[in-house]
């Protein structure tokens, strides 16, 4: 693949951020099913800047690992570089070049995120913390823009006013950035509230550059209805998503339970952090079951990926591959 390639943000249906969930096993599961891109999970710059790269020789994956706790912060591979995008938290443009810097040749493009309501961004100067912040916002993007060679982008949320929405985006447009995601609610507004569409319409007739659409996509036809409804280029997903990955199929959803094995399979076979994988499984279980029945209450005892394969069946999946990376940490290294 040519190693120009530069990622395009038109037509494109996209696998939003989402913390803990968002690692390399979900989103090589997302990008199977058919998403043209796909978002890591939200990596905070502080942390970032803490980590190393690694080329981790038994996983055949670019990893990035904190000093001190050597806790992979980041992991990605060769088969998702020209589509996987790094979406950081930050308040300060300095701190953002110095984590993008670090990842900008393993993967297609940075995001910022100036969109997440919880209280640990806001209370950092993070997320939707920047939407009252224009000048700081103009700060990082534009830094961003200038010093990196791959695209930038960012994902805000509705202002209180359309007109306000429209304002920042205008002034977003002039930074330079490759695109921008619109998540149709607001800071209040919680997951159950429904996505105001209309907002991301203003947004959309505002700007030439393309706008990613974002709320209440929960079935493969809401990605074209969305995008005729609000004119947006492109959509991004999440909850459905998270609760089943095979959204992004044009022929339809497979069975929750056969997604719930690949991911497993995956994240075995990327040796996954399990609380990450059991989180995302839980995650499925509370859409689809409850976490109160039996499954629920085995997957909580769970500790080790070791545990999730016994529970479902994929022990011997689990001894295969370890022994695959055995026998490829003892093969002679070249020189």
């Amino acid at each position: 693949m040519n190693t120009t390639m530069v990622l395009d943000y038109r037509n494109k249906h996209i696998l939003a951020p989402m913390v803990r969930v968002g690692t390399l096993p979900f989103r090589m599961l997302a990008a199977d099913y058919g998403a043209d891109i796909t978002y890591s999970e939200e990596i905070v710059d502080h942390k970032l800047i803490k980590c190393y790269r690694k080329i981790n020789e038994s996983l055949q994956t670019v990893d990035f690992v904190e000093k001190g706790t050597n806790e992979v912060v980041f992991r990605t591979c060769s088969a998702e570089k020209y589509r996987v995008v790094v979406q950081i938290g930050t308040s300060d443009a300095s701190r953002a070049l110095a984590a993008a810097e670090l990842v900008c040749r393993d993967v297609a493009a940075i995001d910022v995120n100036m969109g997440c309501p919880k209280s640990f961004s806001i209370c950092g100067g993070m997320g939707a913390a920047l939407l009252s912040k224009p000048e700081l916002i103009n700060d990082i993007l534009t830094t961003l823009k200038r010093n990196l060679s791959i695209p930038v982008t960012c994902k805000i949320r509705l202002l209180n006013t359309c007109e306000a929405t429209v304002a920042l985006a205008q002034m977003i447009e002039k930074t330079g950035v490759a695109a921008i995601a619109v998540h149709a609610r607001k800071v209040a507004d919680r997951p159950r509230d429904p996505a105001q569409w209309d907002g991301i319409t203003e947004v959309a007739y505002a700007v030439s550059i393309p706008v990613i659409a974002n709320g209440d996509v929960f079935d493969y036809d809401d990605f074209q209805r969305i995008k005729t409804v609000t004119g947006a280029s492109s959509v991004m997903v999440a909850r459905a998503a998270m609760q089943n990955a095979s959204i992004f199929r044009a022929k339809g959803k497979l069975p929750w339970e056969d997604v719930k094995r690949e991911y497993l399979r995956k994240s075995i076979l990327w040796d996954n952090d399990p609380k990450r994988t059991k989180y995302t499984i839980k995650q499925m279980i509370m859409e689809h079951s409850c976490l109160e029945l039996p499954e629920g209450k085995s997957v909580n005892a769970c500790r080790t990926l070791a545990d999730l394969s016994r529970l479902y069946g994929e022990q011997d999946y689990h001894k295969n591959i370890l022994e695959e990376r055995t026998h490829l940490n003892n093969e002679p290294q070249a020189t």
